[in-house]
């Protein structure tokens, strides 16, 4: 399988990279403007086709690789069309810094990586980025800090062989996953922790200490959710996890908890880390997970329903007495019926 290791760049690197930004920049904004004046003309809109052609031999002239301004191209066809918009925003000098290669364009010699026969030197490397190995699609990225990144995809082998045991995965806000086997992940609240920090950094006005408190509360919850995640795909070699979705829970009250919680990232985590484990991973609707008996598969009268039921962490069934933790009890249905799908041939 494919997986992007992301490398962070030495300082030095910083005036170049910031200058193909720029030059990224004038591209897209050439896109968004030509698609502009087409909608307003009532013509036909811009295709992939048509922005690669009109923008085909300017890369003497931005100092850009052709393939890269082929991607900005192609990414920006793909956003308007996932964003639905006649045109999108322009990207200016608030725009985060963001340089696309394609596929063998970076090389790497086991000590440096190379792209347009610069020579760029890593904070770190990895094991698994051996010299000489064929590196994707990817890009250089910049983050609120003014910091370079390297995006290096490449293909990894994956176990031949994984776990016997299998695991449902209830996701949640003050634990962050109950599992089917009654353990529990609390969740770390990284974001609601530094809030006093931040509050009083912002009411200073130091937006420098305020983006520094943003990245710590990033680079904890990641390396917190890697962890974790590692855990469950060493242990477990099928994993079937709610559907909950993130998107319409950060349209909530509950949108900073959710944020923060990550469930998006975890998910993802826990799909390519189980595949590369050499197990597999599943989504599975957890409608009505949380109010059917574990035990005798019925919705009792006395189960959890609605909004309102939201406080009520432990209930007892009324038609056969067994005893349920809320969240546990939802991740014993979840591995049910992904097994059950998976058994009846719902997941190839």
């Amino acid at each position: 399988m494919q997986l992007t290791y992301k490398f962070r760049l030495r300082d030095k690197h910083g005036a170049e990279l910031n200058r193909q930004a720029l030059a990224v920049n004038t591209v897209w904004n050439y896109c968004n403007e030509t698609q502009q004046k087409a909608v307003r003309s009532h013509r036909k809109w811009l295709s992939y086709i048509d922005l690669a052609a009109l923008t085909a031999g300017a890369s003497k002239e931005l100092d850009l690789h052709a393939h890269t301004i082929q991607r900005v191209c192609k990414a920006y066809d793909n956003a308007r069309k996932t964003h639905k918009k006649a045109w999108l925003r322009w990207r200016g000098r608030r725009s985060l810094g963001w340089v696309p290669f394609n596929t063998g364009h970076v090389s790497f010699d086991g000590d440096v990586f190379k792209f347009r026969g610069i020579s760029y030197q890593t904070m770190h490397l990895r094991d698994e980025i051996k010299a000489g190995m064929k590196i994707g699609a990817g890009s250089f990225n910049q983050d609120a800090r003014g910091r370079w990144y390297l995006n290096v995809p490449v293909e990894v082998k994956c176990a031949e062989s994984a776990p016997l045991a299998y695991v449902g995965i209830d996701l949640g806000l003050k634990d962050l996953a109950a599992l089917s086997n009654g353990s529990k992940i609390e969740a770390p609240r990284f974001y609601r922790a530094s809030e006093g920090k931040l509050g009083m950094a912002q009411r200073s006005r130091k937006t420098k200490r305020v983006k520094a408190i943003h990245a710590k509360v990033a680079n904890r919850r990641k390396d917190f959710l890697h962890k974790e995640s590692a855990k469950i795909a060493k242990e477990f070699g099928c994993i079937f996890i709610g559907d909950v979705s993130p998107k319409k829970i950060a349209r909530t009250s509950l949108a900073k908890s959710s944020l923060d919680a990550s469930w998006g990232g975890f998910k993802s985590m826990l799909l390519y880390k189980s595949h590369l484990r050499g197990g597999s991973a599943f989504e599975v609707c957890e409608r009505n997970t949380s109010r059917t008996c574990s035990c005798c598969g019925t919705i009792s009268v006395s189960s959890p329903k609605g909004m309102g039921a939201l406080g009520i962490r432990r209930w007892i069934c009324s038609d056969c007495g067994a005893k349920h933790d809320r969240d546990t009890n939802a991740a014993i249905n979840i591995a049910r019926v992904g097994l059950h799908a998976l058994v009846g041939g719902a997941y190839v």
